[in-house]
């Protein structure tokens, strides 16, 4: 198919759908983006700018030893106009990638008016029913009620969720699994739970903690948004009661310690958040505490004195798709072929992750429309790594991610943290290297970012 015959709808022109867009029209597509902004703003946004950032204005870091630097270098490869845009509008902030907002957004918003290929379309999309295909939803959190609706109706059952539970993830080899042992209540399962056991004492000091720490507090649009029960922050259930967790994620029924065959008072729970093992979340650990006193709270529980975090807790107003049960590989709807999705509403967390979805969605689209496959990168590499956190394995309850160590394969023998973090970077690289001159020509960079990347490189 010729690509210039071809139009595309993309709906929502935040990080996600601004990049695909972008990538779509150099391959030759018409695109046409439906942004309900300015018309109609969001509680979030300010302005009517295409890839306003509304919260943080930080990429992450761009350290070539970290991977939230790793998959900058390679969606520097794959030619990220969203990178190329955030490195333009740079502020100091030390390996960190900090952005002026407004520099970043106004430099978006030019490169994606002005493209020959792009058509940018002031309207509000309330259904698919109105949608032309091939499309991508790439929405965001903030979808409108009635696209939300209509997506609802698509998708056949309660797949929205106006909260993110966002439990704590924890790197496997921080546990001291000296206090700590491995089973299943009553002894069904397969091993998927680490338990830490508390005595009375340690339970009621541990409730009188998270009573005193600090939490974060709720926007103004956030606040009358309704808890569900399987999310419920973890200081709102000791509202109900000081025993509440006890009877609740901290039940002791069915565990008993492996180490001296007692009973604990309560237990706390982590269950395994990949198949390898490598990192765990804590059960019902939903919350609002603030990071330092996340860190500190936990770290009181037995056997996570020294617990290393992947990924801290949070709960916040969001709306994400299961992507594990609704999706399939192409990130393309279970029940439209020509429905595709990307960005946060795809279920991971943080702007660049957004960003990297887009970036894949986009060669998922043009090898579908070409009668083609596109081979996603391998998950040694960063960009596989998150890919497959979507779609490597079906999950009744899928929480958000972002890139982290957790999310790699892993190695094929034990280091420690500081090794293993590199080798997995340098594994990354060699991997993304072999599969990148594989792929068609179509999906290599065009040396947009040539102070970016030697800048990655030097850091």
């Amino acid at each position: 198919m010729d690509a210039g015959n071809q139009t595309i709808s993309i709906v929502g022109a935040g990080l996600a759908g601004s990049e695909a867009a972008f990538q779509l029209a150099q391959m030759g597509y018409q695109v046409e983006i439906y942004e309900m902004r300015p018309k109609k703003m969001t509680p979030a946004h300010k302005t009517g700018d295409l890839a306003e950032l509304v919260c943080s204005n930080s990429f992450g870091s761009v350290a070539h030893h970290a991977v939230s630097g790793q998959i900058k270098w390679e969606a520097e490869k794959m030619g990220s106009i969203i990178l190329e845009s955030a490195g333009m509008a740079r502020v100091p902030a030390g390996q960190a990638l900090g952005i002026d907002r407004v520099q970043f957004a106004k430099r978006v918003t030019e490169i994606i008016a002005e493209h020959p290929n792009i058509t940018i379309i002031p309207k509000e999309i309330q259904t698919l029913d109105e949608l032309p295909r091939p499309a991508l939803i790439a929405t965001g959190p903030l979808t409108g009620a009635a696209l939300s609706t209509s997506l609802l109706d698509h998708f056949g059952d309660d797949f929205l969720y106006f909260f993110d539970a966002i439990a704590p993830i924890i790197d496997a080899d921080s546990i001291d699994m000296n206090t700590a042992w491995v089973g299943d209540r009553y002894g069904k399962g397969n091993g998927d739970y680490i338990n830490c056991p508390l005595t009375k004492e340690q339970y009621y000091e541990f409730i009188t903690a998270i009573k005193e720490a600090e939490t974060t507090e709720t926007k103004e649009f956030e606040k009358n948004t309704p808890y569900f029960e399987g999310c419920m922050p973890i200081e709102e259930m000791i509202r109900r009661g000081d025993e509440t967790l006890r009877f609740g994620p901290l039940s002791p029924k069915g565990l008993t310690n492996q180490h001296n065959q007692e009973k604990a008072y309560a237990v706390v729970q982590l269950r395994k958040e990949n198949k390898n093992g490598t990192s765990y979340n804590l059960v019902g650990f939903q919350t609002k505490m603030k990071y330092g006193e996340q860190k500190r709270i936990i770290q009181m529980i037995p056997g996570l004195e020294n617990a290393s975090f992947f990924k801290l807790g949070s709960i916040h107003r969001n709306l994400y798709i299961n992507p594990t049960k609704k999706l399939k590989k192409t990130l393309c709807s279970i029940h439209d072929s020509e429905l595709f999705f990307a960005g946060q509403i795809t279920g991971v967390e943080g702007y660049f992750e957004s960003t990297c979805i887009g970036l894949l969605c986009a060669r998922f689209m043009d090898a579908h429309l070409q009668n083609q496959t596109f081979l996603p990168p391998p998950p040694e590499t960063a960009l596989g790594a998150l890919y497959g956190a979507l779609t490597s394995e079906e999950k009744d309850h899928f929480q958000p991610t972002n890139i982290n160590l957790g999310l790699f394969t892993p190695l094929d023998k034990k280091v420690k943290k500081r090794e293993k973090r590199d080798l997995i970077v340098q594994r990354a690289r060699q991997y993304f290297d072999q599969w990148f001159v594989e792929i068609p020509k179509t999906y290599q960079s065009q040396a947009f970012i040539v102070e970016m990347a030697d800048e990655l490189k030097s850091l």
